[in-house]
């Protein structure tokens, strides 16, 4: 069993005017195949070069657990030298990954192995270009990203499974309250409809990346990966343009980040089982007044 899901688009290249008619105002996902192919980082960023720019350096590692209540969102859980973890996932199979690294900050020159696509949209958050590393089988738990920023993620060195919904299936997704993630306790990408019925009828979109592969997430987009090979994205983000967006993503890191942070730490356990039970509530909510339409 699974979601209703369809294809994203696919293009090898795409005009700004097309871009923003079709994928940046209705928020729709895109891939674009041949963003990359004049970046040096497409065929300069192996592992092995990875390891020569900062395998000394100390990385966090997470795994596919379901998260502690008593512990922050993201906390590690081990650390490992950044080369001997890339070794890791070209050996074998692991569920370790690494989250929102920053490499950037420790060798400043990498940017000039990107080319920002401001022809597309403007925006960009320069300073903070992410990189994600995961081994063959380790999962990205389905969420959005907190300050609801539009994403280009671009894949090198493997495959990457993504399964993708639109903000307006929140509720049916059972999201936790107070929180830009969802429900820990069921598969995504084998879903048990009748342990989690509010996911039947649930609608997304799925795509495979490989090697060099763009993918456009719109503001708010749900999203849920596992890496297929041990492998390695980037992400650049980008803000919305309109005044309301803005106000939204200052609200949802106030309250998804401070505010959620704060009871979590009073609370822990207490919390976390109030807030699945109600995000349980509210998706059967949903399902029986037949929402989204």
């Amino acid at each position: 069993m699974s979601f209703i899901l369809k294809p994203v688009d696919i293009v090898e290249n795409i005009t700004p005017e097309d871009f923003k008619k079709n994928y940046l105002k209705p928020k729709r996902p895109l891939v674009i195949r041949g963003l990359t192919k004049d970046w040096p980082a497409r065929e300069k960023w192996t592992t092995e070069y990875l390891k020569e720019i900062g395998g000394e350096l100390e990385v966090p590692l997470y795994d596919n657990s379901k998260a502690d209540p008593s512990k922050p969102i993201n906390a590690a859980t081990a650390h490992m030298k950044f080369g001997d973890y890339l070794d890791l996932i070209k050996r074998e199979p692991t569920e370790l990954r690494i989250f929102f690294f920053n490499l950037f900050k420790k060798v400043p020159s990498l940017i000039n192995d990107v080319k920002i696509p401001k022809d597309l949209m403007g925006g960009f958050i320069e300073s903070m270009p992410a990189m994600f590393f995961g081994g063959s089988n380790s999962v990205t738990f389905l969420h959005y990203d907190i300050d609801l920023p539009h994403i280009f993620h671009t894949h090198f060195g493997g495959r990457k499974h993504i399964i993708l919904f639109d903000y307006k299936w929140k509720d049916r997704l059972y999201c936790l309250p107070n929180a830009t993630y969802a429900l820990e306790d069921y598969m995504v990408d084998n879903p048990d409809f009748e342990k989690f019925p509010a996911l039947k009828g649930v609608e997304g979109y799925e795509i495979f990346l490989e090697h060099g592969d763009t993918l456009f997430m719109p503001t708010g987009m749900w999203h849920w990966m596992k890496y297929v090979d041990g492998s390695f994205s980037l992400s650049l983000r980008a803000w919305d343009q309109s005044i309301s967006r803005k106000v939204a993503s200052v609200w949802s890191l106030f309250r998804h980040g401070a505010v959620d942070s704060l009871i979590k730490m009073a609370f822990k356990e207490k919390y976390a089982h109030w807030r699945e039970k109600k995000a349980v509530e509210i998706a059967e909510k949903a399902m029986r007044n037949g929402t989204p339409r």
